[in-house]
């Protein structure tokens, strides 16, 4: 029964390399554990419950660990970057002609409002979103000046 283990064992180990969660290594491990059991006692049900409840413990006590060291948070593209910083209009945006241009950290992107508005060339908007190759603006209130 030790080579079924071993095969078993062999199959989880492949199929890790496959995969990227370092889950099924464990299962793995666990089949090994399996396997070294078949040596003292040629009880399935024994062998099994090894295979079941090591790889189980294995898996819950290395998970934090692993998470730890493996747990990436996305980062940030140069595009989605520029979501919430203010930009220059050198370009009227207006909806009806489909035209409108920002400069924001010296780069131009093409704009488009939330509202359909005109927003004059030379006006300051806040980046709301990025829509495909676009990006989403809102006019920056103007202060009055008396």
């Amino acid at each position: 029964m030790w080579q079924i283990w071993l095969i078993i064992a062999g199959l989880f180990f492949v199929a890790e390399m496959i995969t990227v969660g370092f889950l099924v290594f464990w299962l793995g491990v666990g089949a090994l554990f399996a396997m070294v059991v078949s040596f003292f006692t040629s009880n399935l049900i024994a062998q099994t419950t090894v295979f079941v409840i090591s790889s189980a413990l294995l898996i819950l006590i290395t998970k934090p660990f692993v998470k730890k060291f493996v747990d990436v948070k996305p980062t940030k593209t140069n595009a989605f970057s520029i979501i919430g910083k203010k930009a220059l209009v050198i370009k009227e945006i207006n909806p009806i002609k489909s035209t409108g241009q920002i400069k924001v950290n010296g780069e131009v992107w093409t704009a488009e409002t939330e509202n359909d508005e005109i927003i004059a060339e030379g006006s300051e908007v806040e980046i709301l979103q990025i829509k495909g190759v676009k990006v989403v603006v809102k006019e920056l209130a103007v202060a009055i000046q008396k």
